[in-house]
């Protein structure tokens, strides 16, 4: 157990170096000189959690689907708008998400899987399906189209709050995102009933503590998974 720990621990900061070159530099002109620099481990105590940069940069890459995790709310276009509020947090804060944001858009090597905006598209576009169950979006709603505004329209916030603020106004642009698409997915009466700010300070800390958890859950399976040199579930 000591050993998986110190496992889970060593490749955390590797991740966590790797994300702050990676925001900060790129792929491309990143070196595995400077992510060993800043982790404080040995070159051997990385290339025995990742064999190359590509595999640290995949790893970061997992990291966006973890940042997915929506908000248990009983209304699910609620809990579509505080992901996305989530998610912004976490971009202002999380030097790992800002990196697999970036390498989304910079990655030069084949992706495995899903790229991370197809993972927000999936997780969009189920929220949105219980949505439609329950009655709250407008009927006929072409959900793929919606799933792909919502997406995009996020995408180009959370690109111009970088640019204009290094993110600081981020939450702002969000709530005006949602008060300009709202009427055009609601159900007569809903948006009364919709909070376009982000949650209260409880609400945040539950789903804090709940992503916390599903993070750490990911984190040991992972070290685990490289410790027994098979693929991750």
């Amino acid at each position: 157990m000591a050993k998986q720990e110190r496992g889970t621990r060593s490749r955390q900061a590797i991740l966590e170096a790797a994300a702050e070159v990676f925001d900060r530099r790129g792929f491309e002109a990143a070196s595995t000189n400077e992510i060993l620099a800043r982790s404080g481990l040995t070159r051997g105590a990385l290339y025995h959690h990742f064999p190359s940069k590509e595999s640290i940069a995949l790893a970061l890459l997992d990291a966006h689907s973890g940042a997915l995790l929506a908000p248990e709310r009983s209304t699910k276009l609620q809990s579509i708008i505080d992901l996305s509020f989530a998610f912004a947090f976490r971009l202002q804060s999380d030097p790992v998400l800002r990196a697999s944001v970036r390498l989304a858009l910079e990655a030069t090597f084949p992706l495995p899987g899903k790229t991370p905006y197809e993972q927000s598209s999936v997780a969009t576009r189920a929220l949105l399906e219980e949505a439609q169950q329950q009655g709250e979006v407008l009927p006929g709603l072409n959900l793929a189209e919606v799933t792909d505004v919502i997406v995009g329209a996020f995408t180009g916030m959370q690109v111009m709050s970088q640019v204009y603020s290094k993110r600081e106004d981020l939450p702002e642009r969000v709530t005006a995102m949602w008060r300009l698409m709202l009427p055009g997915m609601v159900t007569p009466g809903m948006i009364g009933n919709l909070r376009i700010v982000p949650p209260s300070a409880a609400e945040t800390a539950a789903d804090q503590a709940r992503a916390e958890a599903f993070a750490a859950a990911e984190a040991a399976a992972a070290a685990e998974a490289a410790e027994a040199g098979t693929p991750a579930p």
